[in-house]
């Protein structure tokens, strides 16, 4: 196996804990928002609810994704590796 492999391998393992852990967060955010707001008018807190969650979750994956394009680029010297 290649150094550049092994590094990959090494990455790749990275992001598989990074994504279980921010999965795992993700959870407890759920479990923590949904006990804190307890309304009468449900309907309209769910979707509020969702709302929050949605925006924390992309929040993060856009962040994952930054970090992926720069390590592609540190590593390979393109953003998008293959393409021209």
């Amino acid at each position: 196996m290649s150094p550049l492999s092994g590094f990959l391998a090494v990455i790749v393992f990275v992001t598989a804990i990074l994504v279980a852990y921010l999965t795992k967060q993700f959870q407890n955010e759920n479990l923590n928002y949904s006990s804190l707001n307890q309304m009468k008018n449900t309907k309209n807190k769910t979707i509020e609810k969702e709302k929050v969650i949605a925006e924390t979750l992309n929040g993060r994956f856009a962040m994952l994704g930054l970090i992926a394009a720069v390590g592609a680029y540190l590593t390979t010297g393109q953003i998008i590796p293959g393409f021209v």
